[in-house]
């Protein structure tokens, strides 16, 4: 402890400045940027915003479509929805040409990897794993404990072009197979 009123002035004053830095320090802690991701969730998912062309160009379903598909966000941003449309189509007789879909990304606890949702007018409902692998890449995936066949579903921009694959394994198998392949410009 000091021993005359101006060195216990002095170590008072360092002290409080130690107190007045620390505190500091953590109010700026506290107000500091956060990341992107914090600010942004649909940063990573930004290059599927748009309306695209969709011709298809392969796949076992055996298909030549043409449409279109819009990724939006939507209710205030916090869902990115796809919405899809068919204008010219030919196929198998067991192929649903009047095809219309629904999927939904969603965050269903904060700070965790997305989640999406499909549901289709034949009565699909497939839940998906978001998986970014690049950044100009998605891959939805099912989870592959469910009973029957699992799904991936995978966009990729390619410059201007977005290509599309829906596939399918089935129980037993080792690779996916596609279904259905499309590419195709933004409008």
């Amino acid at each position: 402890m000091p021993e005359n009123p101006f060195q216990l002035w002095r170590h008072l004053t360092k002290n409080l400045f130690v107190v007045a830095l620390f505190y500091s320090a953590v109010v700026h802690a506290q107000i500091a940027p956060t990341p992107d991701s914090a600010l942004d969730p649909w940063k990573s998912l930004q290059f599927l915003i748009g309306t695209w062309e969709a011709k298809s160009q392969g796949g076992s379903a055996k298909a030549e479509s043409s449409g279109t598909y819009t990724f939006q966000l939507e209710l205030r941003n916090h869902i990115l929805a796809r919405h899809s449309s068919g204008e010219d189509c030919k196929g198998p007789a067991d192929f649903n040409c009047a095809h219309s879909d629904l999927l939904y990304v969603y965050h269903d606890e904060r700070g965790q990897p997305q989640k999406a949702i499909y549901f289709d007018n034949e009565g699909h409902v497939i839940h998906y794993q978001v998986l970014i692998p690049t950044a100009s890449s998605v891959i939805f995936l099912s989870d592959p404990s469910r009973p029957g066949p699992q799904f991936r579903l995978s966009y990729t921009l390619n410059g201007s072009t977005m290509s599309g694959k829906f596939q399918i394994r089935m129980p037993g198998q080792a690779e996916f197979n596609s279904y259905l392949e499309w590419s195709g410009a933004k409008k």
